[in-house]
């Protein structure tokens, strides 16, 4: 069952309204309000990583790219993987042939104060290029 939701917005808003979903990668309104409302009412409750509190409990993916050759990121991968800080429950590893690097995804679940120390210890080793923690959407029921 669905149900009709509403909102006021002055005229400024509302004309540059349907640029600012298509801009977003948006084809269906709906999903562009049910979506921006869900990620700022997140962004309210819980804050950005950085000023979570310490001891909040979160989940989600951690994406590290790194350089294969270089045995320092790989072995801190697999190192993390077997960590007390985190706890991972999915791993995977694939290549950029084009970039000649490698890219690995850790489904994580941690503190907040854990998953920024293991993110601060990535982005300071050799031959990491870049790492990004994307946070699992707050829900208080669902599917698991």
């Amino acid at each position: 069952m669905t149900h009709i939701i509403s909102f006021s917005a002055d005229n400024e808003f509302a004309r540059d309204f349907e640029s600012l979903i298509k801009k977003s990668g948006y084809r269906n309104r709906s999903r562009f309000i049910r979506d921006a409302s869900l990620f700022f009412a997140e962004i309210q409750q819980r804050g950005e990583l950085m000023d979570m509190d310490g001891d909040l409990v979160i989940e989600g993916h951690l994406v590290v790219h790194y350089q294969h050759d270089h045995a320092n990121g790989q072995k801190l991968l697999v190192d993390l993987r077997h960590s007390d800080l985190i706890e991972v429950t999915t791993y995977s590893h694939s290549s950029f042939k084009h970039s000649h690097a490698c890219v690995d995804l850790l489904q994580v679940k941690g503190t907040a104060e854990n998953v920024r120390s293991v993110i601060s210890e990535l982005q300071n080793t050799h031959h990491v290029d870049k790492v990004s923690f994307v946070s699992a959407p707050l829900r208080e029921t669902g599917c698991c």
